[in-house]
């Protein structure tokens, strides 16, 4: 069984935002995969995604702390300035992250640790809108 659908997630302020639950409730398919694969991918350049601690906020603030410490918003360097101070780090951060997630699924669900979560990673105080491609594959019962 092959099946995508485009998910539309509403605006989220610049941070680590959980949004696994968004990603099962968009795929009522996923209940009928036995054994598969999910690929998600996020259709933006200055957003990404990460799978990591799904319990303890402390861990989200932390990752944007280190984040901004890294790689700053409008650092003099940058050439990339004509869209805002947050731009061209927020395009660094989304290729130091990453723009997808492969994920097992067994047993109608995602096959995720204990505590991982999936993690929409706004890199801009104003995003917008973001959309991700769910491209769910595998052995339906």
């Amino acid at each position: 069984m092959w099946v995508q659908h485009e998910l539309r997630l509403r605006s989220f302020p610049r941070g680590f935002h959980l949004i696994t639950r968004e990603v099962v409730a968009a795929l009522p398919e996923l209940a009928r995969v036995q054994v598969g694969l999910l690929h998600v991918l996020i259709q933006h350049t200055s957003a990404s995604l990460a799978l990591n601690e799904n319990a303890s906020p402390d861990v989200r603030r932390d990752f944007e702390r280190l984040f901004n410490h890294l790689v700053p918003d409008g650092w003099p360097p940058f050439e990339h300035t004509l869209e805002g101070p947050d731009d061209m780090a927020a395009h660094i951060k989304a290729s130091l992250l990453g723009s997808s997630l492969t994920l097992p699924v067994r047993g109608g669900q995602l096959a995720l640790g204990t505590w991982q979560g999936i993690y929409l990673c706004e890199h801009r105080k104003d995003g917008g809108a973001r959309r991700l491609l769910l491209t769910l594959h595998g052995e339906a019962s």
